[in-house]
């Protein structure tokens, strides 16, 4: 089995995110990869497929949305997920990690985590202290469940 952690990042954000996320899934071959660079014939079943974008316009990036969209002919069967996003904290905001949830599953992936979102400060970043730390954590239950 292994991993792919699959970002679009505007400012580095979701990038720091998914570069924790796959250095933090121990006993898993991981990786992260740019939205641009990720080859979906490289997934089997069983196989672990994280998906993370910033929030843009309430919704996940353009490339990201391209990227589920392609997915969603059931290509995802037997393929474990889950979604994150980057966002600022703020009254309201959108949640693309939701949707990219929503997609994944579409495309016949089995999720395994609620959708996680991760938190920066303003418009650009930095992420918020202890958002890294969360990344690790979250790639723990992420393990938690792929062996249960």
């Amino acid at each position: 089995m292994k991993a792919l952690v699959v970002y679009d990042s505007a400012h580095g954000n979701t990038r720091s995110v998914a570069e924790a996320i796959a250095g933090s899934l121990d006993g898993v071959q991981a990786s992260s990869v740019p939205v641009g660079d990720f080859k979906p014939d490289t997934l089997a079943a069983g196989d672990l497929l994280v998906v993370g974008s910033p929030i843009n316009g309430w919704s996940p990036t353009p490339k990201i949305t391209a990227l589920l969209a392609a997915l969603g002919d059931g290509s995802l069967k037997g393929v474990k997920a889950a979604a994150f996003d980057t966002r600022v904290r703020m009254f309201i905001h959108g949640d693309a990690a939701k949707k990219i949830a929503h997609a994944l599953k579409a495309g016949g992936a089995d999720i395994i985590a609620e959708p996680m979102p991760f938190y920066v400060k303003g418009t650009e970043g930095p992420l918020r202290d202890g958002e890294i730390e969360k990344a690790g954590s979250w790639a723990g239950a992420l393990l938690t469940s792929l062996r249960s």
